[in-house]
């Protein structure tokens, strides 16, 4: 399973994040987890957010330059070495990790969202699969 991440790229300039939330809220779109990756003049912002496609249009709308991309999203248990064994089994087939982020899941559960840009996805979703961790997809982030 799949989730669509919303990266947008903008310069290092006081403010620019506020422009930019304010187009996506003015769209109704809901922010589920985000990341900034930053250099001295330029940033990468990605979101996860409830409506994907419609946030990459507005967002383009708006002359941002916006990529979707598919990235994985894992649920965690909330205990010791969880988020190592999954980990490990990508590390084991030689998959490498380009970035990941994290957030806590709302409600009573012990969970955390680990999501994580791995390659190749695809062998990094079956090794998952196959060790048993819980993929989410995007419909499960997007009603959070």
């Amino acid at each position: 399973m799949r989730v669509q991440q919303l990266s947008i790229f903008m310069e290092n300039k006081s403010g620019r994040i506020a422009e930019i939330t304010r187009v996506l809220a003015c769209a109704g779109i809901d922010i589920r987890a985000l990341s900034i990756a930053d250099t001295t003049d330029f940033g990468i912002l990605r979101l996860i957010v409830n409506q994907p496609e419609k946030a990459e249009q507005v967002c383009k709308k708006a002359g941002l330059m916006t990529a979707l991309t598919d990235v994985l999203a894992i649920r965690i248990e909330d205990r010791p070495g969880s988020f190592s064994d999954a980990m490990q089994y990508l590390a084991c087939a030689g998959v490498s990790i380009e970035y990941m982020y994290a957030f806590l899941t709302p409600g009573n559960d012990k969970y955390a969202c680990i999501i994580v840009s791995a390659t190749p996805t695809d062998l990094a979703e079956k090794l998952l699969i196959n060790a048993g961790a819980t993929l989410l997809s995007g419909e499960d982030l997007y009603e959070m």
